[in-house]
């Protein structure tokens, strides 16, 4: 016969063990270290939808931080946030949320665009290239997706 403790510490940790991280805590951009950049972007999404342009933010730190904002003004369209080895991306106003642990997912070319600016390889199937100027280029050939801008000086 079991305990009445055990039962109750059994379930505590299974309980615990199910709850998924929430959301990031928001990001201070005041704080030292963080340089933002700001310009405008064209987005080509998946599955033939029109192509969106508007306005882009995107602030980094040393620590590998970074915040992504994609805005056709007043109404954010992509808020993507990775930060202390966790990533998650908004579409619309909380419409859509996803979010996760670890490397940011392929999946999504926001959480692709910080690494790819800095040099490094992006995941999965995107490509990305600086074809003239300050401008830039990340693509999936594979979903025809596509996320084009320039920063401004």
């Amino acid at each position: 016969m079991r305990s009445p403790f055990f039962s109750s510490a059994l379930l505590l940790l299974v309980c615990a063990g199910c709850r998924s991280p929430g959301p990031l805590p928001p990001a201070d951009f005041s704080a030292p270290g963080w340089n933002v950049q700001s310009g405008q972007a064209v987005w080509h999404p998946p599955a033939h939808r029109p192509e969106l342009a508007g306005d882009l933010l995107l602030a980094t730190n040393a620590d590998g931080d970074c915040f992504i904002q994609f805005s056709k003004m007043p109404f954010p369209l992509v808020t993507a946030r990775i930060s202390g080895g966790r990533w998650e991306i908004e579409f619309g106003a909380q419409e859509h949320t996803r979010h996760g642990e670890g490397a940011p997912s392929a999946r999504f070319a926001w959480l692709q665009l910080p690494g790819a600016l800095r040099g490094a390889n992006p995941a999965g199937a995107w490509r990305f290239a600086r074809p003239a100027g300050e401008s830039w280029r990340l693509e999936n050939p594979r979903t025809g997706e596509k996320l084009e801008g320039v920063f401004s000086p």
